[in-house]
C-alpha cells in the first residue's frame, strides 16, 4: 500500500467528547487520501480519524471553529490562530473543490440519462396512447356491431336487462378528456356478454386477447421505466418516488380508476422529472456551510445540582411528604390495571414525507431547531410528553432494583434500566413528536406515570413515575443543532431516582442523527454516563461506543466503582438488545433484554409495542383524562388516522391558541410540579384529583 502524503499539519484545540469538559489540544494531520485524523503528540498512536468524501465543513464568520461531520463522527476544533483557521480551510477547500467538481460531473451525467430516457419514453407512451385510443375505437365498433346482429329483444326483456351494453363496455368509453388513457382492461370477466351471432364470436375472441397483449404491454413499459429510475445511483428516494408505484409503476393504467386519470406519456414525464428531483443531495464529495454566529453556538451552561447530598436528600423528603398517596386512592388506581386488549397497529400507516428536510435544515446549520416551525408530515402521531413515557417503558427494571439487597446488583439494574431509555429509538429517526402545549400533561396508570410541559423556552419536560419502593422523576430539556450532515440531540435535564432511603442521579450523553440528508437515517448515541449513588457513593460509568465502519454497532460497556473507586463489576451489551453483568470471563446475567419490534413498525412510524399503546383511548381512561391530556389533542389524533390536512389546520389552531393566551397575559402555568434549583419536582395532587373525576378542580382544556 502506497504511503499517503500529508497534506497539512499542526496543532489545533479540539473539542472532549464529554459535556464541559471544553477544549484539549490536539495534533491533527490531513492526508491526501483525505483521511483526517489526531493524536495526544505527533508520532503517537491515532486516537481517532474520519474521512472528508463523506463530511459536512461548517465554518463561522469572523471566528476559528471548525466543524467536521462525517458519516461516522463529528469534530469541533478551534485554531490557535486565524493564519491557522486560514491555512486549515485552505487545505479543506481541495477536497471541498474536488467535491464541487464531482457533483456538477453527476449532475450532468444524470441529466444526460434524464434527457435521453424522456425522449424514448415519450416516443413510446404516444405510441402506446394511439394503440389504446384504437383498441377503444375497435371496442366501440364491436359493440355496434354486435348491437346491430342481435335480434331485437321483447320490451319486458330489455327492462330487465337495463343498460346491459353500457355495463358491457361503458369502462372502455373514451374520456372526455382529451389526454386521458383508455381504460382497457378493467372488464370483469364474470360480466355475461349479450347474445351475438356465432359469425361475430370470433372476432369478439380475437380481440380478447388483443386488449390482453395491450395491457401486457403497457406493464412491461411501465416496469422498464421504474427500472431505469433504480439504475441511477445515490439518488435518494423521495416522497413522489414513493407513491409512484402505487399509480404508476406497479398497478396496471387501466386499472387506475377514471376521477385519478391521466395520460400515459404525462406519467412517463411526471415519473422521469421525479428521478432527478433531488440531486441537490446527492453525496459525491465534502460540502462547506457557513454557520451564522449567535448565543446558540456557546457552550451549554451547567445544570449540575450544587447541593450537597444532605441537601439534596431534604428536598428530596420535603418531596415525598407531599406526594405520599393515601391507601383508597392506591386502590383506586390500581382498578385501572384490570387486563385489557391494547391495540397492536395504528388506524393508519406513516404518511409519505412531503416536502424536502433538506431544504429547511441548509438554512439554519448550528443553530437550536426547537424554534424552526415544521409541517406535520415531519412528526409522529406522539407528543414529547408521550416520548418520555418511553424511557420509563421498561419500569421492572426499578422493581427488581429495589427488590434486591447488594448494592452493586441494585445499581447493575438501575444502569440497565437508564440504557433501555434509548432502545425505542431504533427505528424513530424520520420523524419528531409534537410540541406539547404549555401545561399539557399526560398519564401512564402502568408506572402512576405524569408528565407536564413546565416551560415554553427553553423548552422542559417534568415527569414522575413510581412503583412499590421507589420514585422516578426526571427534568427533560435540551438543545438541538445541525453540523451538515447530522443532527446532535444535546441533554440538559437530570434523572433522579429514590430507592428506599438512597438516591441515584444521572444525566444523559449526546445523540446524533446520522445521515440526515443521504442515506438510511439512523440514530447514534455517543459519550459516557455516569449514575451515582449520591448516599453510598457506588457509580456506574456507562460507555456508549462510537460506531465504526467495521464491527458491532449501538455497543454500550459500564463499570461499576464502590466508595473506594475500585471496579467491582463490569457490564456489556447494546442499547437496542439486552445489557448483561458480567459474572465471570465466561458467565453473564442478563439484566434486560429488549422486547421486539413489531413486524410492520416500520410502516406505523418505527413504534414499539408499547409506543403503539401511548395514545391509544382505551375503556379504562374514557372519562379520567384532564381536558390537558395529549390523547385529546386533535391534531395529533388527526395525524395517527392519515387525516393529514386536517392535522395541519389543527397544529395551526392549537398554537395559535396558545399565543393567544400569552399575549393577553393568561399563559398557563405548571400544575404539577415545581421549580426546585434547577429541576422541576413532582408536588402532588394529580390522581389524588383524578379519583374525584375532576369536580373540584378546574382544569381548563388547552384546544
Amino acid at each position: 500500500m502506497p504511503a499517503q502524503l500529508v497534506v497539512h499539519e499542526g496543532w489545533v484545540l479540539k473539542k472532549r467528547r464529554k459535556k464541559m469538559q471544553g477544549f484539549a489540544r490536539r495534533y491533527f494531520t490531513l492526508y491526501d487520501s483525505g483521511l483526517l485524523s489526531y493524536a495526544f503528540e505527533p508520532g503517537q498512536p491515532v486516537r481517532d480519524q474520519i474521512i472528508l468524501h463523506d463530511a459536512a465543513i461548517s465554518t463561522a464568520l469572523g471566528r476559528k471553529d471548525i466543524h467536521i461531520d462525517s458519516n461516522t463522527a463529528t469534530f469541533h476544533i478551534r485554531c490557535l490562530s486565524t493564519d491557522d483557521f486560514n491555512s486549515w480551510m485552505a487545505a479543506f477547500r481541495k477536497f471541498i473543490a474536488v467535491g464541487m467538481e464531482a457533483r456538477r460531473t453527476a449532475s450532468l451525467r444524470v441529466a444526460s440519462r434524464k434527457a435521453s430516457l424522456n425522449l424514448n419514453l415519450n416516443r413510446t407512451g404516444t405510441l402506446l396512447e394511439e394503440m389504446g385510443n384504437s383498441v377503444v375505437e375497435l371496442e366501440s365498433a364491436i359493440s355496434a356491431l354486435s348491437t346491430d346482429l342481435t335480434p331485437p329483444k321483447p320490451p319486458s326483456l330489455l327492462r330487465k336487462q337495463g343498460h346491459s351494453k353500457e355495463s358491457m363496455f361503458g369502462l372502455f368509453k373514451r374520456p372526455q378528456h382529451h389526454h386521458s388513457a383508455p381504460d382497457v382492461a378493467a372488464e370483469s370477466h364474470d360480466t355475461p356478454r349479450p347474445s351475438i351471432p356465432d359469425s361475430l364470436q370470433n372476432v369478439v375472441t380475437r380481440f380478447d386477447v388483443l386488449k390482453a397483449q395491450y395491457t401486457a404491454l403497457v406493464k412491461i413499459m411501465q416496469e422498464s421505466i421504474s427500472e431505469s429510475a433504480q439504475q441511477i445511483p445515490s439518488l435518494p428516494v423521495t416522497a413522489e418516488e414513493e407513491e409512484a408505484p402505487q399509480s404508476t409503476y406497479d398497478t396496471p393504467l387501466a386499472s387506475t380508476p377514471p376521477t385519478i386519470r391521466k395520460s400515459f406519456r404525462d406519467s412517463i414525464t411526471t415519473t422521469s422529472d421525479s428521478i432527478v428531483e433531488w440531486f441537490d443531495a446527492v453525496d459525491e464529495g465534502p460540502q462547506e456551510f457557513i454557520l451564522e454566529t449567535g448565543p446558540e453556538m456557546s457552550e451549554p451552561p451547567s445544570r449540575l445540582l450544587s447541593a450537597s447530598p444532605d441537601e439534596t436528600s431534604s428536598i428530596d423528603t420535603d418531596i415525598e411528604e407531599a406526594v405520599e398517596p393515601s391507601l383508597p386512592l392506591r386502590e383506586s388506581i390500581a382498578s385501572d390495571a384490570y387486563p385489557i386488549i391494547r391495540r397492536t397497529q395504528l388506524p393508519c400507516p406513516a404518511p409519505a414525507d412531503e416536502g424536502s428536510l433538506f431544504a429547511v435544515l441548509k438554512k439554519n446549520v448550528g443553530k437550536d431547531l426547537s424554534t424552526i416551525a415544521f409541517p406535520v408530515t415531519f412528526n409522529e402521531p406522539l407528543t414529547m410528553l408521550q416520548r418520555c413515557a418511553e424511557e420509563v417503558e421498561y419500569y421492572q427494571l426499578l422493581d427488581e432494583a429495589a427488590k434486591s439487597s447488594d448494592p452493586i446488583a441494585r445499581i447493575s439494574y438501575v444502569a440497565a434500566f437508564a440504557i433501555s431509555g434509548y432502545a425505542h429509538t431504533r427505528h424513530r429517526s424520520g420523524r419528531k413528536g409534537f410540541n406539547p402545549m404549555l401545561a399539557e400533561t399526560f398519564e401512564d396508570v402502568r408506572m402512576r406515570f405524569i408528565a407536564e410541559k413546565v416551560r415554553h423556552n427553553p423548552l422542559e419536560i417534568a415527569y414522575h413515575a413510581e412503583g412499590k419502593d421507589w420514585k422516578l422523576n426526571a427534568t427533560s430539556s435540551g438543545r438541538t443543532k445541525f453540523w451538515g450532515k447530522s443532527l446532535e440531540i444535546i441533554p440538559l435535564g437530570t434523572n433522579r431516582l429514590k430507592i428506599g432511603a438512597e438516591t441515584y442521579v444521572w444525566k444523559k450523553p449526546s445523540s446524533f442523527m446520522r445521515n440526515l440528508m443521504v442515506g438510511t437515517k439512523y440514530f447514534e448515541h455517543v459519550g459516557k454516563m455516569t449514575i451515582e449513588n449520591v448516599t453510598t457513593q457506588f457509580r456506574c460509568v456507562v460507555d456508549f461506543k462510537q460506531n465504526g465502519y467495521w464491527g458491532p454497532t449501538n455497543v454500550v460497556s459500564g463499570t461499576v466503582h464502590d466508595p473506594d473507586g475500585n471496579v467491582v463489576s463490569h457490564l456489556e451489551g447494546k442499547w437496542d438488545d439486552q445489557i448483561s453483568q458480567m459474572l465471570d470471563e465466561s458467565h453473564f446475567h442478563v439484566l434486560w433484554k429488549m422486547t421486539p419490534f413489531p413486524k410492520n413498525s416500520p410502516d406505523y412510524y418505527g413504534f414499539t409495542s408499547y409506543g403503539l399503546t401511548l395514545n391509544e383511548l382505551t375503556s379504562n381512561l374514557v372519562g379520567k383524562l384532564p381536558p390537558t391530556d395529549s390523547r385529546l389533542r386533535p391534531d395529533v389524533r388527526a395525524l395517527e388516522n392519515g387525516e393529514v390536512d386536517l392535522a395541519e389546520e389543527e397544529k395551526l389552531r392549537v398554537e395559535r391558541m396558545q399565543r393567544d393566551r400569552r399575549s393577553k397575559g393568561q399563559e398557563r402555568q405548571p400544575r404539577w410540579f415545581k421549580e426546585v434549583g434547577d429541576e422541576w419536582h413532582y408536588v402532588g395532587g394529580y390522581w389524588e384529583a383524578r379519583s374525584r373525576g375532576w369536580k373540584q378542580e378546574a382544569v381548563s382544556p388547552l384546544w
